[in-house]
């Protein structure tokens, strides 16, 4: 049965897109701001986790499932890797709803590997996908929100990127992967410095949740438990991308059904005093290592 959509909603009147939206968390995220009131662009080239072209078009099945619920949707199937593409992307959202709103960054791909086995190809396709790609759709749309500015009164912007623990805190055999979601929480704190006097906020979700791609790791033991749904993480996304979360920025949001938590990220230990005599620095970093906390790993 299909589920009325708000008129409104927390995000009525907005505009949304959501990148690799046709499946899994991005499909969620996509319905959820839709249920909110927002015309959503539903962005996905129908490629499988490997980055090949599967044969399917998933983003043309969610956008006629939010039309025939009385949603608006359009379905994008352009390469947010290829900055031409990410521009247009960005272009269709405002040809064809007149604005932009929220840009939800969450396509990936996995090419996992260790250090040692990595080839350059599957270094460059993950790192292309998820941090490239993310960069060049922030880039567009920040220039819009730049340009737009002055025009756009009582509206705020928001951008909403996708980290992820294995960035955060590092994960064997996805160095690439781990590499480019630390890449972008990092971004996305640059973009909250730079965006706010554009009206924008910039924030990050690290979402856990039963998709296809922790299939692939093999992480979902018990895929139907109900804490592992997609539904947690859309609902960080529908309180991000509406006014509710005024003034947040900057921040990273660890979401899933088993636990909710704002990162800390890195902080400067205890200071103190440097030298340059190896016998003193010897002692010095030792009694710093000994004072400091261990990282954090995956599982907190």
């Amino acid at each position: 049965m299909t589920t009325p959509l708000s008129t409104e909603g927390s995000c009525s009147g907005r505009v949304a897109i959501v990148t690799g939206a046709g499946r899994g968390l991005g499909a969620e995220y996509a319905r959820r701001l839709a249920r909110a009131g927002a015309a959503v662009v539903v962005n996905d080239l129908g490629v499988g986790l490997d980055g090949e072209n599967d044969g399917t078009a998933p983003a043309d099945a969610v956008a006629a499932e939010i039309r025939a619920a009385g949603g608006q949707a359009v379905a994008s199937g352009h390469d947010i890797s290829s900055w031409k593409e990410a521009e247009q992307l960005v272009g269709l959202a405002v040809d064809t709803f007149g604005d932009l709103d929220v840009l939800v960054n969450n396509a990936g791909v996995l090419r996992d590997r260790t250090i040692a086995r990595m080839t350059e190809a599957e270094w460059d396709s993950v790192i292309r996908v998820h941090l490239k790609g993310t960069f060049a759709t922030t880039r567009h749309a920040a220039n819009h929100w730049r340009e737009r500015h002055g025009e756009r009164p009582g509206r705020v912007g928001r951008l909403i990127n996708t980290t992820s623990v294995s960035g955060l805190f590092g994960n064997a055999g996805q160095a690439n992967y781990s590499a480019a979601k630390a890449g972008i929480a990092a971004m996305t704190i640059v973009a909250s410095l730079e965006l706010g006097r554009y009206g924008v906020t910039a924030n990050c979700v690290s979402p856990g949740a039963a998709t296809r791609m922790t299939a692939a790791l093999g992480g979902d033991r018990e895929p139907d438990d109900p804490t592992r749904s997609p539904g947690f993480p859309a609902a960080v996304v529908e309180w991000l991308a509406s006014r509710r979360s005024d003034g947040v920025t900057g921040r990273v949001f660890l979401t899933s059904g088993r636990r909710l938590s704002v990162a800390a990220g890195w902080e400067h230990g205890t200071p103190a005093t440097p030298s340059e005599d190896l016998t003193e620095l010897d002692a010095t970093l030792r009694g710093l290592l000994a004072a400091a906390r261990p990282n954090a790993g995956m599982r907190g």
